[in-house]
Parts: structure tokens; sequence; C-alpha cells
């Protein structure tokens, strides 16, 4: 700039001394321009200040000589000294040059620029307040600065525009906001801690409320807490911590709906500390907002799930996604499943503040990292109480099918899976006319949950199955499964489980419209039909877990029902060898397991018309395994017809494996649920046929151990020469009342008919085998 030129009213000596490189000198101008505009100030003469602050500025401060912009600043510093409280009336012209070299590529220019700017604030002091955002974007930029001194500078400055703010009650929130939320975004670590250090401020206001705002900033400030730097991410903990405190206070006033699916975003998050504080945050919410948070159950489910299967390594984030499942779990009431079809949303009553919960003490200074604090609330249930209406949204559509991925997610671990079906499970009771919309779609999985490694894994699935088989809503009005108008015409009425009996007659007058199985619902039958699909197909899954899920499914639902609907279906079965190993399987538990003490006590003395029919029913499907029959008569105490069949037995093929079920029979009788069989051998004028049987039983094995063991037990018969008695003087060998209205002649020309069937496909499979060698030779 050249010295000559008239920039009056300053002095050509002034003019030289603020363009020259030398710091002493451009000090010494300074204390001549404050001079002066101190005696302007003192003649009120207004325009004069306008003019030196505009001569300051586009001359100097906007040169494009550094000494002279340096020289600029120092100026214009002098002038706000110069002007002291009436500096606000100039402080849009004051302050935006300044701010124009905060972005110099000279350092030191720039640290002059926050000298100046800091002499402009300290003296203006709240009147700066109105151009606060200008100032914020500015510091912001220097808080990131390369230079440790210009850092150094911006951090007084910084200091004393947040005492500005504090001590004042006039600052601009609203305008501040937008500024905030993008500059919270910033990925450099010191324009973090930066914003963090101002919300921290901010927060500490009382005539600031924050936590109106809270949503727009709270993605960032996760983002943050990712931070490399441990001051920054404990920095962030901190405020975290203050806004959860605060929203612990005021609950009434938290946007909770607003931030939810922030949360559940950094609820899946690969950093442990941003995961465990959304999930301390999700927790809160839950039991704070109640039912609000219901519309966004897919989305924490999502979230929430995957945490469950951790293992010790982070076991805490493990416990609080925990308790964020079992209380969102609490919210879904039975009136979720009467909500208006057509608005799909319901006017409830919205859940108090527990005054327990809000004035709980802190356990940690960050207010949300206490991980059991509230682990209590899981055992205690949600509560309707106050008057106040909010319009709440069950998304059953969106929970299902989140649900379900996990379900059909083979890698999940264990306990989420648990979750899944506690979660299927308690739909089905609380919104049951809803869920069975989505029944169809979840069987599939739910069947194919039964191959699964873990027992408790099958024991819940089974519930869920046993719920969908069992509940009234599962009824289809006007129609069963598809296999139903196949059943057998002689299909007796199944029975209820006992916890049905707990129905309404009406109830009860709906379940009798299945075809299939009169007193349950649609499903039932459809479910044993793709059971015994689901054991036909996966023969392993039939060894191994076969006989321990129709044992629970017996304790779930009811024996009799179980087995007269799979004796229906295996009636029919086209593999006939799957027919006889699944009748084989059948027997063994029908027999063995402590589930059916009361069945064999029902089918042992067939007494009444039930009874009878019932056996009528295993028998005809029994009749695929020639030994199971046998054993079924003996289990029925009918030793005239076990004796019959036996004589058949000659006329079959006999195999290996036929030889080993007699092996088994011969065991089996050796147990104690046949204890009443042995006894009645006590009285051989009564039970003539039993001991018959049991020695034709005995011609069939060659000898073995089984041989000599039932030999041994026929040697302990008395009297044996009451065995050459005439048998027309013998009673039939069936204990008990009179079953004259079973046709064991009829039932015997059946098990001749099923044993042709099963030797005709012996021979084809012989035949294909035969076949297939040729070929192979060939």
């Amino acid at each position: 700039m050249s010295a000559e030129r008239d920039l009056s009213p300053l002095a050509p000596g002034v003019v030289r001394a603020l363009n020259d490189k030398l710091y002493e000198k451009r000090k010494v101008a300074a204390l001549e321009i404050e001079k002066l505009v101190r005696e302007f100030v003192a003649q009120a003469k207004t325009s004069q200040i306008k003019h030196v602050i505009q001569i300051l500025s586009q001359e100097f401060a906007l040169s494009l000589h550094p000494h002279s912009r340096k020289g600029g600043l120092i100026g214009l510093a002098a002038c706000s000294i110069a002007l002291g409280k009436d500096s606000g009336l100039y402080l849009k012209e004051l302050i935006e040059p300044v701010l124009t070299c905060f972005n110099d590529a000279d350092s030191r220019l720039r640290y002059y620029a926050c000298e100046a700017l800091y002499n402009i604030v300290k003296v203006a002091r709240g009147s700066v307040l109105p151009h606060f955002d200008v100032l914020f974007d500015g510091l912001s930029r220097l808080a990131a600065d390369p230079d440790p001194n210009v850092k150094s500078g911006s951090e007084l400055l910084d200091r004393l525009l947040k005492d500005i703010v504090t001590e004042s009650n006039q600052f601009d929130l609203v305008g501040f906001i937008p500024l905030l939320r993008e500059r919270i975004y910033s990925n450099n670590q010191y324009a973090r801690q930066f914003i963090i250090s101002w919300i921290l401020v901010l927060e500490s206001v009382p005539d600031i409320n924050l936590l109106d705002y809270l949503p727009e900033i709270l993605d960032g400030l996760f983002q943050i807490l990712g931070d490399n730097n441990k001051e920054i991410r404990k920095m962030c903990e901190m405020a975290l911590g203050e806004f959860l405190k605060e929203i612990k206070k005021n609950p009434s006033s938290v946007k909770f709906a607003e931030m939810a699916n922030i949360l559940v975003i950094h609820c899946q998050a690969a950093d442990d500390l941003i995961q465990l504080t959304a999930m301390c945050w999700m927790r809160e919410f839950i039991q704070l907002a109640g039912r609000v948070m219901l519309p966004y159950s897919s989305g924490i489910l999502t979230a929430v799930l995957p945490c469950l299967s951790y293992d010790d390594r982070k076991k805490n984030i493990k416990q609080v996604a925990n308790v964020c499942n079992q209380s969102l779990m609490k919210l879904v009431i039975p009136e979720d499943d009467e909500m208006d079809e057509a608005r799909q949303s319901s006017i409830l009553l919205a859940e108090p503040i527990s005054d327990e919960f809000v004035s709980k003490p802190e356990a940690s200074s960050s207010g949300f990292l206490d991980v059991a604090s509230d682990s209590s609330f899981s055992d205690s249930v949600l509560t309707v109480t106050s008057c106040e209406r909010i319009q709440v949204t069950l998304n059953l559509d969106g929970i299902v099918q989140v649900l379900d991925c996990h379900l059909h997610d083979t890698s999940i671990g264990m306990m989420t899976r648990i979750a899944v079906l506690k979660w299927l499970y308690h739909l089905y009771i609380k919104t049951p006319r809803k869920m069975f919309r989505h029944t169809d779609s979840l069987l599939p999985n739910l069947l194919r949950t039964l191959s699964d490694e873990s027992d408790e894994v099958i024991l819940k699935d089974l519930e869920v199955l046993a719920e969908i088989a069992s509940s009234p809503a599962g009824q289809t009005e006007g129609h069963g499964p598809s296999d139903s108008s196949d059943a057998h015409p002689n299909l007796v009425e199944l029975q209820v489980p006992d916890r049905a009996g707990q129905l309404s007659s009406s109830g009860m007058k709906g379940l009798e419209c299945s075809p299939s199985t009169p007193t349950m619902n649609s499903y039932f039958h459809k479910f044993m039909i793709n059971l015994l699909k689901r054991f036909s197909s996966e023969r392993k899954l039939l060894e191994t877990r076969g006989p321990f899920i129709i044992r629970q499914l017996c304790l779930l639902l009811n024996a009799e029902n179980i087995f007269h609907s799979m004796a229906d279906i295996l009636l029919r079965e086209e593999d006939l060898k799957f027919a006889s190993t699944m009748v084989h399987t059948l027997n063994t538990i029908l027999l063995t397991s402590s589930e059916l003490f009361q069945l064999r006590n029902q089918l042992k003395e067939l007494k009444t018309p039930e009874s009878c029919n019932l056996f009528c029913c295993l028998y005809r499907s029994w009749c695929h395994n020639p030994v199971t029959t046998v054993s079924l008569c003996f289990l029925t105490q009918n030793y005239k017809h076990a004796y019959d069949l036996i004589q058949k037995f000659g006329d079959l093929d006999v195999t290996v494996d036929f030889l080993t079920e007699v092996d088994k029979l011969v065991q089996l009788i050796e147990c104690p649920i046949f204890t009443y069989l042995r006894l009645q051998m006590l009285d051989v004028k009564k039970n003539p046929y039993l001991i018959k049987a049991l020695y034709g039983l005995l011609m069939l094995l060659p000898q073995s151990s089984a041989f000599q063991l039932l030999s041994h037990r026929l040697q302990c018969v008395p009297n044996p020469e009451l065995l050459q008695m005439d048998s027309t003087k013998a009673t039939t060998g069936l204990r008990g009342t009179s079953v004259s209205n079973i046709d064991y002649t009829e039932l015997l020309q059946h098990f001749e008919k099923v044993q042709n069937k099963h030797l005709e496909a012996r021979h084809q499979r012989a035949g294909r085998a035969e076949q297939l060698d040729r070929r192979v030779v060939l």
C-alpha cells in the first residue's frame, strides 16, 4: 500500500506504521488509532468512527499484503478498545474482516486475527451474542488448526466466549442448533473436542434447554464417541451421561420417538463403547417411554437379539440387551390384538413414570453405564394407569419378519434363537388372532428348528408349535388343513389339553369345526402331517431326537390326540419302510415313557368305547410292524389276538431285523411296564393264550440270550400241564369289561393285508437293487 495515499482521518505516519513489518511499530500505530477513536467517541462523531473502521477493514485487514493485514487487525482491536461499551454498535464491521483472516494461509496472521477478535469480544461481552453463530463457526475452524500457537489463541477466545454465554440469558439456541448439527459431524479430533466442550457448557446453563434439540445432535454425539482419542471419548461419555440424567429427571419433555431409530442404528455399532452406551440409552427409553417405543420394535429387536448370544467378553452389552428385550416384550398386551383394523393403531393409556426409577441415585459419573442398576425392572410388570392418552402402533408384521429372519439364520447363537422363540410364543399368547396370519410362513422355519443342536431351543420351539396347534385363534372357519379331506372315516373325537378346558363354551364350539381333529384347531392335524414329513425326510432327526420331540409334545398337548392323529396319518403312508420305523418309535415311546403313563392305563383295560376306538386306530397303523402289533396286544391284554398274530408270523419273511425286534420285545416284557403281564402268568387257567403267545415268541427266537431269558421266565410258570386244557373252556385272555364291539377277525385280516403290502414292497426293492447291480457289472 502506498504510504502517500490519503487515508484521513488516519495520519500518514500511522498508515506507514500499520504497514510496517515490525510488530512494535504496528502497536504504536494502534495506540494512535485508539487515541483518535476515543476523541471521536467523546465528540459523538459516529460517521468518522465508521470511516476509520472501514479504512482499517478494506485497506488493511483485507489487503493483499500480509503486513498490512496484520496492521489492520491490530487497528480494529484498538478501535474496539476505544469504543468500549459502544463497540456493540459497530460489531458487524469489526468482526467480519477479522473472521476472514481466520482463513489466511499465514499461521502468524491467523494468530493475530485470533488475538484481535479476543480483544473485540472482551470489550463487547454480551453484545457479541447476536453474532455468536459466525464466531462459533470461525472458532470451530481454528480448533482444528495445525499450528499450536493458533490453537492456543483460539482456546483463550473460546473460554472467553463460553464465559459470556454462561452469564447471559439472551443466547439464541434456535439459531445456533443448525450450525452445531453441521459441525458435529467433523472428523477432526480437535474440532470434535471443541464441539463437545460447547455442548457441555450449554448443558450447564440453567436457562438453556438443549434437551429439546437432542434429536438433532444425538447421532453426531454417538459418532464422536467412537473417536480414537481417549480424552474425546471421555468428554463425549460425560456429555451423553448428562443428557441421560436430564432425560430421567424430565421424561415428559423428551422426544423419545425422534431418537429411537438413532439408538437402533448405534446399538448395532462395531465399537463396544458406542454399542454399550446406545444399548443403555435404549433400556432407559423403553422403561421411561413405555409403549411409545412399540412402533420401533422391529428395529429394536434387530439390534438387541444378536447381542443376547455375546460371550463374556461383551458381558455388559449382553446384560443390558437382555433387559431391553424383556422390557420390550412386556409392552405387548392383549389389547394389541383388538386394534381397529382400518387404522392399525389404538388409543391406549400411557404408562406413568416411576418415581422410584427417576429418583434412583446414579452409580457412575456418566449416568448410563451402570449395566445392572435397572435389571430388577425386568421382573416387574408395566402397568397402565395414567389418564394421558397416546396413539401407538404395534408393527406386528415387521416384528414377525425380524423374528423369522433370525430363526432362519443358522449362524446366530443359541440364546438369540431361544429369545426369538420366546417372542413368538409371547405374541401367540398376547395377539393370537393377528399372529395366525403369519403362521403359514412361520411353520417351515419352526419345523426346521426341530433339528437344532440345543435341547433348550427345541423345547422352546415345541412350545410355540404346541400353542399354534391348540390355540382357539387357529381354528379356520369353513376349512381345515389341506389333508383333512382324506381323514379316516372312523376317526373319533380327540381330547383337548387340560389348559384348553379353561376355554369358554363359545370357544369350544369354534374348535369343533375342524374336520380332522374335532376338538383341536385347524393347524393341529397339519402340524402332525408336517412333523411326520420332517421325520421321513430327515431320518437322523427321527433317530436322535424323535422320541424326545414326541414325548415333549405329549406333555404340551394331549398324548391321545397325538397318537391318534399320527396313527391315522401313518395308515395312509406310502413309504412303508418309514411307516414301520415310525410305528416302532411310537410303540417304544408308548411302552416306556413316563409321560405316557395315563395313556397306557387307558389302553390297558379297554373299559370304555373311547379306549377301544383308540386301540383300533393304533392297531391299524401298528400293523406296519408285526412285532409292535403284538406288543400293543400285550399292553391291551388282548392275549388271544396276540397268539393269533404270532401264528401268522410263520407266513412272514423272517429277517434279522424282525428277530431283533422280537429280541427287544422279550427285553421289554422283563421291564416294569409289563409287571402285570408277568403276574398274570401265574394264573394259567385264565390266561392260557398269554402263555401260548409267549411260547410262540420263544419258538421264533434262535438260541440267543433273549431265548434263554424268555425260556427261564416260562419255566417259572406253575402247573405246565394245565396248558393241555381244552382251549374252548378258557377265557379270551382279555381282562376287564366286554369289548364285543371290537371285530378281531377284521383286525386280523387287516394285519395280513398290510403285511402283504410290505412283502410286495420288499420284493420290489430287491428287484430294483438287482437291476442296479447288473448295470454296475455291465
